[in-house]
């Protein structure tokens, strides 16, 4: 005859059935969990790397335009060189803002998923609290 649990008349066999079947579902809350931290770091990663693209691009710009204003200063000594160059400097300033607010996003990325971490770990030790 199987052993009874004396609080609720179920056999050891139904009551470790029970508690894989808990184990299970907890991992797959776990793994959906860190399915939906990675996502939501990937989008934040998307989000960063926007301004610092195009600040990178926005500096080859400006790179262009201050060798223009050398070109334009050692050619002749006119206004246009100096139009050229406040434009490049201007352009410069911009990209390296953006660069700026590019890396402090990037910085602010998590790669790995913490609170997965902890449930795990705390469902771990309500595991071995169960099977004692």
């Amino acid at each position: 005859m199987a052993q009874q649990n004396l609080q609720n008349g179920r056999s050891m066999a139904e009551v470790l059935q029970d508690i894989v079947a808990n184990i299970q579902e907890i991992f797959r809350s776990e793994f959906r969990l860190a399915k939906a931290e990675i996502h939501e770091e990937t989008t934040k990663i998307a989000r960063s790397s926007i301004p610092l693209g195009v600040g990178v691009l926005l500096a080859l710009y400006a790179f262009g335009f201050i060798l223009l204003a050398a070109v334009h200063a050692l050619g002749t000594v006119v206004d246009a060189w100096l139009a050229a160059l406040i434009v490049g400097v201007t352009v410069l300033v911009i990209s390296m803002i953006l660069v700026s607010i590019g890396r402090k996003r990037l910085k602010e990325v998590k790669v790995v998923p913490e609170k997965t971490i902890g449930t795990v770990k705390e469902n771990v030790q309500w595991a071995r609290h169960q099977i004692r």
